[in-house]
């Protein structure tokens, strides 16, 4: 049963949970969303990810491994114009810019998501292939042609 405490004098009889001090309320807790972006990933490198994602299911582009769960994106696409095509989708260039950026591929390591292997090839771990960037869907659309 909630126990009553008198916090102010303006403010009523206040109820009180039986959580102990500095655990998070049930209440809050079960009614959290999961985060997203969990590892704070910059609006390029989450980019940059999203593509790597899409490459590394693309059979031309990457192979299995290393290890158990790994991808390797070892074939980057050629753009023309302002797009490059990956299977049925096409990519705008400005947003796929990380793909050649050494710092983002090392970021990407950092946050344990990828093991690159500058400029030839980028590893994508379990946690890479599995982290949900939310971009796909604006990054990745069908190829007119």
């Amino acid at each position: 049963m909630a126990r009553l405490s008198r916090t102010r004098r303006r403010n009523p009889i206040v109820p009180k949970d039986d959580t102990p001090a500095g655990a998070p309320a049930a209440k809050n807790r079960d009614a959290m969303a999961p985060r997203q972006n969990p590892l704070r990933l910059n609006p390029l490198q989450l980019r940059t990810l999203t593509v790597l994602q899409a490459l590394a299911r693309d059979p031309r582009s990457a192979g299995t491994g290393p290890g158990a769960g790994e991808m390797t994106v070892e074939r980057f696409p050629e753009p023309h114009g302002a797009h490059f095509h990956l299977g049925d989708v096409v990519v705008a260039t400005k947003d796929a810019s990380g793909l050649y950026n050494d710092k983002v591929w090392h970021a990407l390591e950092r946050k344990g998501l990828a093991r690159p292997d500058w400029p030839h090839r980028i590893t994508l771990t379990p946690a890479g292939l599995a982290y949900v960037t939310g971009l796909a869907e604006e990054l990745l659309r069908p190829s007119p042609h």
